[in-house]
């Protein structure tokens, strides 16, 4: 009879969870779902509280702005929306933002 023993190096528990999402492939959706979660700390009260709808599916941002003005702004810098955001996720997360 063998009684595996647990190895004596801890693992730091961000490195463990990484882990888990990595081999169960759910790293993607984790960062999308946290950037939906974190959208008002990411981009402002103000855009955030004129957002009615947000979603991600394969690395296009969705949104859905109230505010006529707000929207042409942000398609207007849509690029330096897209930088702000993927370097906040700490990867290549968006690639495209759609209006709706």
């Amino acid at each position: 009879m063998s009684i595996k023993s647990r190895s004596s190096k801890a693992t730091p528990l961000k490195e463990a969870i990484d882990d888990f999402l990595k081999s169960f492939k759910l790293t993607q959706k984790y960062n999308e779902t946290y950037l939906i979660a974190y959208w008002e700390q990411i981009m402002g009260k103000s855009i955030a509280s004129r957002t009615e709808k947000i979603f991600v599916k394969n690395g296009v941002l969705y949104l859905k702005i109230s505010s006529s003005p707000l929207r042409n702004e942000l398609f207007l810098a849509k690029s330096k929306m897209i930088k702000l955001l993927n370097e906040e996720m700490k990867n290549e997360l968006i690639r495209e933002v759609v209006f709706i």
